[in-house]
């Protein structure tokens, strides 16, 4: 019976964008912060055990690049356990990631391609080889991502059932229709109660036999097709104590004596293909049940939470004034600005040089002031994008700190882009920010706003008294 584990590891971006250090984080202790706790809890005995070399994996790239810097024993066996499978089958068993675990289907198309390009590329940087697959945060999709995904070289992703229409009454994986006279694109919705029962009830991963030997009695089960669990990786040894050595005796000798053939999606496409049909349920996700409402507004998964619209909205406005901003100025340097912060990647990992970018887009000769120019217009466009991370939006409450980060990284875009061109932002842009407050505590986000903005302002002048 051909079976998979996905495992989705991932951690939003904790830098202080100011500092560009970590904090030490309430609830983290021994630890420093929450990244470092999940290493010792999950990624370093998973890694130590070979796990990610037996499931289907994605990593998010704001979780690696952490690990590369601090644990990059483990990032490095990470590596070398998927890229074995690349060498002795021709396909891995990692998966790419949306660059900065925003909600797809809710970017406009410029930003959708550059989260997924971004994506690949990092993948390509970390792994030495283009993915096949990719995991859509919170696996959330419309059609248009999945034209993004083809368009930028992938041929498949997955998705929880509820966002697939089956055409025929036959087990995925699916082909889903593209216009335009797309070629279809492969979904492979996963099985929904292993799914659950793994993530959500540990009684039921206590005993890796009696896991094992009850899989087949499963509703909707058919062995003698692809079925695939999914789940968040820092369940094995993070959310669920010893589910890293469940995962381990599975994965090894415990799957073996119970008929079961461990495969990953990759490696299931080079002797089959999709035997049917499906419309995508657009849009939707794996965790709201109103397909992407959670990331955008008040719905049932957060009672209560009418913080989440009026933030979504002031964030589109400051992202609309930075982009604007950037490319008014840097289409004067440029001949196509949105291609050049397509390959910010290969610039952040020392692949290419700014220079080079410039020669191949009609700039070969920028003088250093506007190279320094389009540099810090270009990092600014790095926080635009992490100002849509999911987590912002994810809980009920606003006085959390994931809103607070996304807030943080939406003030470093406008003192970037301020500092690199003299504009400054419509102050009824950031007086829609009064507008979004915690009822519990009574923070508002306004006041985040601004005191980043001031610690910006500080940071840099006392650099300059420093150098002067």
């Amino acid at each position: 019976m051909p079976l998979c584990v996905h495992g989705h590891f991932y951690q939003p971006p904790r830098e202080d964008p100011i500092s560009n250090y970590i904090p030490d984080e309430r609830g983290a202790e021994p630890f420093h912060n929450w990244n470092e706790k999940i290493l010792a809890e999950c990624y370093e005995p998973n890694a130590r055990m070979g796990n990610f070399g037996k499931i289907s994996f994605n990593i998010g790239p704001t979780l690696f690049d952490w690990m590369w810097d601090f644990a990059p024993d483990v990032a490095e066996s990470i590596v070398e356990l998927e890229r074995a499978n690349f060498l002795k089958f021709g396909v891995g068993n990692g998966l790419a990631q949306g660059y900065n675990h925003s909600i797809l289907p809710l970017l406009p198309h410029r930003d959708k391609v550059t989260n997924v390009r971004w994506g690949v590329e990092d993948f390509v940087y970390r792994f030495g080889h283009r993915p096949q697959g990719i995991w859509l945060p919170e696996t959330a999709v419309d059609i248009e991502t999945l034209c993004v995904l083809q368009d930028c070289g992938l041929e498949f992703t997955i998705l929880a059932p509820w966002q697939v229409q089956p055409l025929e009454s036959k087990p995925g994986p699916y082909f889903v229709e593209l216009p335009d006279g797309r070629k279809p694109f492969i979904v492979f919705p996963y099985h929904r109660e292993l799914s659950t029962e793994v993530s959500f009830i540990p009684k039921a991963t206590e005993n890796g036999d009696e896991f094992l030997s009850s899989i087949r009695f499963h509703q909707g089960m058919d062995t003698s097709h692809f079925n695939l669990i999914a789940s968040d990786g820092e369940l094995y040894g993070h959310h669920q104590v010893f589910r890293d050595h469940f995962l381990r005796y599975i994965l090894d000798g415990g799957g073996a004596r119970n008929g079961i053939e461990w495969s990953w999606p990759g490696l299931w496409l080079l002797d089959h293909k999709p035997e049917a049909y499906a419309i995508l349920i657009e849009p939707s996700s794996w965790s709201c049940m109103h397909g992407v409402n959670r990331w955008s507004t008040e719905c049932a998964c957060t009672p209560g939470a009418r913080w989440k619209k009026p933030f979504f909205n002031a964030m589109r406005h400051i992202s609309s004034w930075v982009d604007s901003v950037y490319e008014t100025h840097a289409s004067q340097l440029v001949s196509n600005p949105w291609e050049v912060r397509n390959q910010m990647v290969q610039l952040k990992h020392g692949k290419k040089k700014l220079e080079e970018v410039c020669n191949e887009y009609g700039a070969p000769d920028l003088d250093e002031q506007n190279l320094n120019k389009l540099s810090t217009l270009l990092r600014a466009q790095y926080e635009c994008q992490r100002m849509f991370t999911s987590c912002g939006w994810f809980f009920d409450e606003f006085h959390r700190i994931e809103p607070q980060n996304n807030i943080a990284y939406a003030a470093k875009a406008i003192w970037l882009t301020q500092q690199a061109t003299g504009e400054q932002i419509d102050p009824s842009i950031i007086e829609e920010m009064a507008q979004v407050r915690s009822e519990k505590t009574g923070l508002r986000a306004d006041t985040i706003l601004s005191q980043t903005l001031i610690r910006a302002e500080n940071e840099q002048n006392g650099l300059s008294k420093m150098l002067n």
